[in-house]
């Protein structure tokens, strides 16, 4: 698990960089620090968050998030499937957990090193996974406390600024 741990952090920093951009975009259409937290941490899709933010700050409707937010998910179902061999004979509950934490940086370098070391397996996916999944959630909340404390950024033009940094 270390391996993978230390061998994400690259790509962890990166993560934080639009985690916290996502958390400041949040907080200044009204999602408080803790929702931010609460949605980082259940649901670990950037993508998916973003869109939910953006029907909520423009009064669209949860089903209309929801539906959206899957329609751009559609990819962890070759993802997951593509680690049946990683996680094969693992207990339900370990499966289930490495399925939560496995995002697309996490997923990459796992399976790249896995293409050089066939021995490279779930403990590397977990502990990668682990450090993405704590990086996303402490920059999303971090950037939500400090958004909170800004002055609307729509009056200096950045409003759309976070989002065009996510995308990029």
């Amino acid at each position: 698990m270390k391996h993978g741990a230390f061998a994400i952090l690259p790509l962890a920093a990166g993560a934080a960089v639009y985690g916290f951009a996502f958390g400041l975009l949040a907080a200044q259409v009204g999602f408080p620090w803790w929702g931010v937290a609460l949605m980082s941490g259940f649901v670990h899709a950037g993508s998916s968050q973003i869109v939910a933010v953006e029907q909520f700050s423009t009064g669209g409707a949860v089903l209309g998030a929801a539906l959206a937010g899957a329609a751009l998910n559609l990819r962890y179902i070759g993802i997951i499937a593509s680690l049946s061999e990683v996680l094969r004979g693992l207990p339900l509950r370990v499966r289930l957990m490495a399925i939560h934490i496995t995002g697309d940086e996490n997923w990459a370098l796992t399976m790249a090193k896995r293409a050089h070391d066939p021995g490279v397996g779930f403990r590397f996916l977990i502990g990668s996974g682990l450090v993405m999944i704590t990086v996303w959630t402490v920059s999303t909340s971090m950037g939500a406390v400090i958004g909170a404390a800004l002055p609307d950024l729509e009056k200096f033009g950045l409003g759309f600024a976070f989002t065009a940094a996510f995308i990029a």
